[in-house]
């Protein structure tokens, strides 16, 4: 993932996060502890993959508002409606160096709305306005950054001043 080694860490955070769902603990408590295993680390396995994903998908990148949190991976996207605070694979995949942008301090909720979408697919519509619309990461950066927006592992390349 971007040139570093999986750290014990890492795991130690998935499987966690993985032990304290709801229905693995339920399991456990009935007495279905291999069941419970085997789930946990299927999760595992699915949440090193969407880091994974993270790491190499040239538009990847996670946002943060007053709705939740999004991890968007090209066509897929993984979400909660708590803040990155409170969503460990998010967390990870920021300090892995995926992306970060913070809306929460977005006012102008109209104009955010109106925003186009980032590429999924790293293609880019000539026209940046309009229903549908996609424009590149950096793109997307610079338009949400002039709403208020702040940037973490920003992706542009750095401008000497």
């Amino acid at each position: 993932m971007k040139g570093i080694p999986m750290q014990t860490g890492v795991l130690r955070v998935l499987r966690a996060t993985a032990a304290s769902w709801w229905r693995h603990k339920e399991l456990r408590q009935t007495g279905q502890t291999g069941q419970a295993r085997q789930l946990e680390r299927e999760t595992v396995l699915r949440d090193l993959g969407y880091l994974k994903q993270a790491a190499l998908l040239p538009n990847a990148h996670v946002i943060c508002g007053e709705g939740g949190t999004f991890l968007h991976l090209g066509w897929t996207t993984v979400s909660t409606l708590a803040p990155i605070e409170r969503f460990p694979l998010a967390t990870l995949a920021v300090a892995r160096g995926t992306p970060f942008i913070d809306i929460r301090h977005v006012t102008d909720v109209i104009a955010f709305a109106n925003l186009p979408r980032v590429a999924r697919d790293g293609s880019v519509d000539p026209e940046l306005w309009g229903p549908g619309k996609s424009v590149s990461l950096t793109t997307y950066i610079d338009m949400v950054e002039k709403l208020g927006a702040r940037i973490t592992n920003n992706p542009r390349p750095r401008q000497s001043a």
